[in-house]
């Protein structure tokens, strides 16, 4: 046995705590993580088996005969299968000829009562996906109803077995409910029945992850070529990748890195293969990391007066390419590749930056995936985000947000106005940004280890006086190191005794970019591009040379920025009204034929509207 043996105890801690309970409990219900596959010590080594083959090699070693096994699908059975003889004493089941038929819950209820009362056999019956066996186990109808009732008092009537040969002798022949969930009893039948035994199966701890990474290492191609001090070291990550995964899953991607080629030196590929269902790693890409390298200037093109904003974003995104996210954790493997938190004023940049973002990594601008926040104000809304639960309308379409991942895991999630989220809606960014998964309304699994995540937030701009009302919390004249500071205050403020969810503040950390008020030397060349986007418009749509007089241009700019308040956003707005409108109206009227020069020389306002004045 490898010392990696010597030190684990590797039977699994539910069976401990079955094997310890069988003296005194008649009723064992077993749930969680049942469908994993569990270590199991025998003559040639650790095997991995299913709960069925787990349980006999258990309970044989205490003196018991077999298992008998039921389930809605193959009815009655024997296990192990040559056991066959022995469970024919029970004269009532006729197991010597076999049975596969469905029997009903009254005739059930007959064979366990057959089964607990013999003396003649010592054995386990488990129900197998007793989860199925009714409908609603918090709505019986009269056969089920009859059926638990009888087990209640089968569980409270069963007499100890005699001691057969040994001091470990069986002490009672027991009922093993195999559920998916706890709940799938009826909560009557299991609260405050202290026969009855709960045990629920969790995802295997790091330690047990460890100790079977580190014997499926061998199964990677190339192992053999390593040290021993490199596989313990491979196994390690292999571990720390897979938090939250099963055993089943584990074997999985051993063997999908042997189908695919992907040695143990990048056991990251493999996992991340078997979670999102791609090998290539885009992160790792030298191209990727030149486009971050460069984007600095990029950016800067598109998102004016915001440097402080970009660098940090940048840095953030360095971070996520070299796999650094989270590195200061014992839990990194699973959380998403970057988060950034964007807050301040209104019309600053925002979205714009994290569409910067994305076609920086990807390109595109539009490869981003959006989420007005505001559309999820309702706590109804979450089965908008991941989908409905089995047997409510919509269930088969699945949520936006799961699929969207699910069709690009590597991507950019932008949730926009994350204060106007439902505190529902916000406790499910707990389990993303902590793990990098989400379980949807089908019970699947959605892995989130390949996004961006960017919040978006007008927290901080604003506050609420003693008399509560609403008054600007930070304004244009203050420097951008007292928005920053006033901004994150208020943000904390609000996570902490608002919406009383510090923990999630606490998962963002120090990922909040503050953005500045647009200042005029800022709001200027805005104005700049956004005038020279107009008169390139015309051009390209109409072929007219227009062109704006000094005198003119000087004139719209003081009108556009005569209020800064709403950021670039607000100066589009004015220039929509001063400007573009009148110049769609004249054009509209005045028939300019394709490579006209025409020259803007001012504005008057007639009231009603303004008017250019061309020459």
């Amino acid at each position: 046995m490898s010392n990696v043996e010597q030190q684990i105890d590797i039977s699994p801690r539910w069976l401990l705590d079955l094997n310890r309970s069988l003296a005194v409990r008649s009723q064992f219900a077993i749930s969680g993580n049942i469908r994993d596959v569990f270590p199991v010590q025998g003559d040639e080594g650790v095997t991995f088996n299913p709960i069925i083959p787990t349980l006999w090699e258990s309970l044989s070693r205490r003196g018991y005969d077999c298992l008998l096994i039921y389930d809605r699908i193959d009815g009655m059975r024997v296990y192990p299968p040559g056991r066959t003889s022995v469970a024919s004493r029970l004269k009532g089941l006729n197991l010597a000829a076999g049975s596969t038929a469905e029997v009903s819950l009254e005739k059930l209820a007959n064979h366990l009562r057959e089964f607990i009362q013999s003396s003649d056999l010592a054995a386990a019956f488990v129900v197998d996906y007793a989860s199925r066996l009714v409908g609603r186990p918090q709505e019986l109808d009269p056969n089920e109803l009859s059926f638990f009732r009888a087990c209640e008092k089968f569980s409270h009537t069963v007499q100890p077995l005699r001691p057969i040969s040994t001091d470990d002798a069986p002490p009672f022949n027991p009922i093993i409910w195999l559920l998916n969930n706890a709940s799938d009893l009826p909560s009557w039948y299991v609260i405050g029945n202290e026969t009855l035994r709960t045990l629920i199966l969790g995802y295997p701890d790091r330690q047990q992850r460890e100790f079977v990474a580190s014997l499926l290492t061998s199964r990677f191609p190339n192992s053999g070529c390593l040290s021993d001090f490199e596989r313990r070291k491979y196994a390690g990550q292999f571990a720390l990748l897979t938090e939250g995964l099963t055993l089943r899953s584990l074997m999985a991607i051993a063997e999908l890195s042997r189908d695919q080629k992907i040695s143990l030196e990048h056991v990251g590929d493999a996992v991340r293969c078997y979670k999102v269902g791609v090998s290539d790693n885009p992160w790792g890409q030298a191209y990727l990391r030149q486009s971050i390298a460069d984007g600095s200037d990029q950016i800067s093109e598109r998102v004016k007066g915001q440097s402080k904003a970009i660098q940090k974003s940048l840095d953030i995104l360095m971070r996520s390419v070299m796999g650094l996210s989270g590195a200061h954790t014992s839990s990194v493997g699973g959380r998403p590749r970057g988060v950034l938190f964007f807050a301040g004023p209104t019309g600053v940049g925002k979205t714009e930056l994290a569409k910067s973002i994305t076609e920086l990594l990807f390109g595109d601008e539009q490869a981003y995936h959006r989420f007005d926040m505001s559309e999820f104000s309702a706590e109804h809304s979450e089965a908008r985000l991941i989908g409905a639960p089995p047997g409510y309308i919509g269930h088969d379409a699945g949520g936006e947000l799961v699929n969207a991942v699910r069709q690009s895991p590597f991507c950019v999630l932008l949730f926009d106005e994350i204060e106007k989220a439902h505190p529902r809606i916000l406790d499910k960014f707990l389990q993303i940004l902590e793990d990098g998964r989400l379980t949807d309304g089908t019970g699947d699994t959605v892995f989130f280890s390949e996004a961006i995540i960017i919040f978006t937030s007008n927290l901080g701009i604003y506050t609420e006086n003693t008399q509560g009302i609403r008054e600007l919390n930070v304004s244009p004249e203050d420097p951008y190191e007292e928005v920053s500071e006033k901004v994150k205050e208020e943000i904390e403020y609000y996570f902490r005794f608002v919406l009383q969810r510090p923990e999630l503040l606490n998962r963002i950390g120090d990922n909040i970019v503050i953005f500045d008020f647009i200042r005029r030397i800022v709001a200027e060349e805005i104005f700049l591009k956004m005038t020279n986007n107009v008169l390139k418009r015309v051009n390209e749509q109409h072929g007219i040379n227009l062109s704006v007089s000094e005198e003119a241009y000087g004139q719209l700019m003081g009108l556009c920025l005569s209020d800064l308040s709403h950021g670039g956003r607000g100066i589009g707005n004015l220039l929509e009204s001063y400007f573009i409108n009148p110049l769609s109206r004249a054009l509209f009227y005045q028939n300019y034929s394709e490579g006209s020069v025409v020259e803007i020389s001012g504005f008057i306002d007639r009231k009603d509207a303004i008017e250019l004045l061309f020459r």
